[in-house]
């Protein structure tokens, strides 16, 4: 293969790659390449996703190639401004929520569910008042929930629709941006392809956080640390959360512990789901999803800890990874923890969890003790967790409750950006969670379709929005 010649080069096929090229070719004909280092979503085989035992694979098929960490996970399409990342301070409110409602169209185009969890505002009060006397406070968002296995199908139908329209090149490694004097020219791949582009966005996920860091670096960009999140994946009878889930699918909590006043949060429910583990990079971390049609008898959710870490401390994601990897070292993997033998201070053993009440999803688990991994405070804030979330729907406080270890979220250092989301170098730039700006499918989302329409305008096209702009002749098996 020889240097390719493009309009424009996008790297990363997640969410947010995939819109802002869903945006360009819905009002342009520039030339689009789009780049992954994983590989085609028919190729991406997860053994974790099949019951069975992780394979350790680089790189992680649950992760990368496309439809990035998006197309197996549980795919809630958050619809509310206020969780979701940070795109809010690049674009305003009112322009937030117009892409939020973009953005959740052109899913439903491309086959999403019809059904949207939190939208019974009655119930919904009673929670908040009933959270408020627990100490927690709930945050109401409408949430449109695809499931795993649909999520698949909504990105590969996004793949199969982008085919004809772009170049797509999947297994494939960007290694270098290429740049002339404060202007981008293009991108380099292993084995010294170069990709010549007019504008080159850079959309890695989450999973491309460290790569994004050494273009950071080579560059000479400015970015600022993110909170990096750390804590662990909680697992309980379903009953126990169904009258938080049945109306809401996804409780956004936040509750401020009384030891640190730390902020501590809920993140990623799955009820009836199962507990799965990914790999970023070299280190292998706890996670969630739940399918649509198919349900086990437990729900999963996470509970972390934010920590902002100040000067001269600049090394947010090497911390995360230093704690995931301890996890990694004492078990071999996850270790997963009854709260009755935390409680007690003694390691869970495989005869404690086989008698356990709550059966463990995650069958490759290591009986272990979570507090040699995590340190006081991250427990101590946990356990507050927990405790106040008891009183809101009592059962969660139990010594049959499965903890998971261990949990942690690798956003990006955030890039200096402007509101068209273009670093300090001309037409590059940077979007999605890889980029520390979106945290979640919709946000993500939008953030290409903002620096698609900044593209747009440069090249003179037409920016005018009505419902006639959605995809068209999306495929047939729709």
């Amino acid at each position: 293969m020889g240097d390719i010649e493009a309009d424009v080069v996008i790297i990363g096929c997640g969410p947010a790659g995939i819109f802002t090229a869903l945006e360009l070719t819905q009002k342009s004909d520039l030339r689009i390449v789009m780049v992954d280092k994983g590989p085609d979503i028919e190729k991406r085989i997860c053994f974790t996703r099949m019951g069975r035992e992780c394979a350790g694979c680089s790189p992680c098929a649950m992760l990368c190639g496309w439809g990035g960490a998006g197309a197996f996970s549980d795919g809630k399409l958050t619809l509310s401004a206020d969780v979701g990342g940070w795109l809010e301070n690049y674009v305003g409110r009112e322009e937030l929520l117009r892409l939020i409602d973009y953005i959740d169209k052109v899913y439903l185009a491309f086959g999403a569910p019809t059904t949207v969890f939190g939208t019974n505002t009655d119930v919904i009060e009673e929670l908040q008042r009933r959270a408020q006397l627990a100490g927690l406070k709930l945050i109401p968002v409408k949430i449109r929930h695809l499931g795993t296995e649909k999520c698949a199908d909504v990105i590969k139908a996004m793949r199969d629709y982008l085919s004809s329209r772009v170049r797509i090149l999947t297994e494939r490694q960007a290694t270098r941006v290429l740049v002339d004097g404060s202007v981008v020219t293009g991108v380099e791949l292993a084995g010294g392809i170069k990709v010549r582009a007019k504008y080159v966005v850079l959309a890695p996920g989450r999973s491309g956080a460290e790569w994004l860091k050494k273009i950071t670096k080579e560059l000479n960009l400015k970015a600022y640390n993110n909170p990096v999140d750390i804590g662990v994946r909680v697992e309980v009878p379903a009953p126990v959360m169904e009258p938080l889930t049945r109306y809401l699918y996804e409780p956004k909590l936040i509750y401020y512990s009384k030891c640190f006043d730390d902020q501590v949060r809920t993140f990623c429910f799955n009820p009836y789901g199962e507990v799965i583990t990914e790999f970023y990079e070299d280190v292998m971390t706890v996670n969630g999803h739940s399918f649509l049609n198919k349900k086990t008898k437990n729900t999963n959710f996470a509970i972390l800890v934010s920590t902002s870490f100040t000067e001269p401390f600049k090394e947010p994601i090497a911390y995360g990874k230093y704690i995931a990897r301890l996890a990694n070292l004492l078990s071999g993997g996850i270790i997963v923890q009854r709260l009755g033998d935390l409680e007690e201070g003694r390691r869970s053993t495989p005869e404690r969890i086989k008698r356990n009440i709550v059966e463990p999803t995650l069958k490759s688990a290591t009986p272990g003790d979570l507090s040699f991994v995590l340190p006081y405070r991250y427990l101590a804030n946990i356990l507050e967790m927990l405790q106040a979330m008891d009183k809101l729907t009592p059962g969660v406080y139990s010594r049959h409750t499965l903890l998971y270890g261990v949990e942690v979220k690798f956003y990006s250092s955030r890039l200096e950006l402007t509101k068209e989301l273009e670093t300090k170098v001309s037409n590059l730039y940077a979007i999605g969670d890889g980029a520390g700006i979106t945290r979640g499918l919709i946000q993500a989302s939008a953030s290409g379709v903002v620096v698609a329409r900044s593209i747009l305008q440069r090249e003179g096209f037409s920016l005018e929005l009505t419902s006639e702009n959605l995809p068209k002749n999306v495929p047939s098996n729709l």
